[in-house]
């Protein structure tokens, strides 16, 4: 079996999504590509969580064509390609529908930076793309030229969700995570009011901190 590490980290991590409640049914997929052959390892289409193994996981190569699976590779398959292939330094990709960011993606919205915790992991706004249909490399266009030159994990398309990036998937997952406790914080204070807005200096220093200095 090829890649099982990978396999298996990938596979584990889709318990996250449910977990975090940015998933309902079958919807959402991640993927994980390994730096040294470029293979991707995403979820299978369909699948509800639970049923879900690392035997299952489906591998492709950079072109999305299947090189070692029983079953059909995820719908978002080839935007997942498209993003490796035009974003080298991600090696983890995550797509929810989680509720509070899908909230202000279906209004065309970027979600502001109006939050600490938001301005470390974030550096700013999550932008918002445009719409793009589902099944080719769409939205994976929309998602690379989004993100480009921002300093966000992630990004909303309009009327649709969620795409999440990172080093690895684990790094995807959390960015995923973030992402939607942010949206829900911003969501919550907009219907008590107008959000206070951190200043750019203060959210560059945030920033700086809590990515080159916070932690072990």
């Amino acid at each position: 079996m090829l890649l099982p590490d990978l396999r298996r980290q990938v596979c584990a991590l889709h318990a996250e999504l449910p977990k975090n409640r940015l998933v309902a049914w079958t919807s959402g997929n991640i993927s994980g590509r390994d730096p040294e052959t470029g293979l991707i390892v995403i979820k299978p289409s369909g699948l509800l969580f639970d049923d879900l193994t690392p035997e299952r996981m489906v591998v492709v190569d950079s072109d999305g064509l299947i090189v070692e699976g029983a079953l059909k590779a995820s719908s978002d398959t080839a935007s997942h390609c498209y993003i490796y292939r035009h974003m080298p330094q991600v090696n983890g990709i995550v797509h929810t529908h989680s509720r509070y960011a899908t909230a202000f993606a279906v209004l065309g919205r970027p979600i502001p930076c109006v939050t600490t915790a938001m301005a470390d992991e974030f550096g700013g706004p999550i932008p918002c793309g445009g719409f793009a249909l589902i099944g080719g490399e769409d939205i994976g266009r929309v998602v690379v030229e989004t993100l480009t030159g921002s300093r966000s994990p992630s990004c909303l398309l309009q009327n649709h969700g969620v795409f999440a990036v990172g080093k690895d998937a684990q790094a995807a997952v959390k960015a995923a995570v973030m992402t939607e406790d942010n949206a829900a914080i911003v969501w919550t204070a907009l219907q008590m009011g107008a959000p206070l807005p951190l200043s750019a200096a203060d959210i560059d220093s945030l920033y700086n901190r809590y990515q080159n200095v916070y932690g072990q």
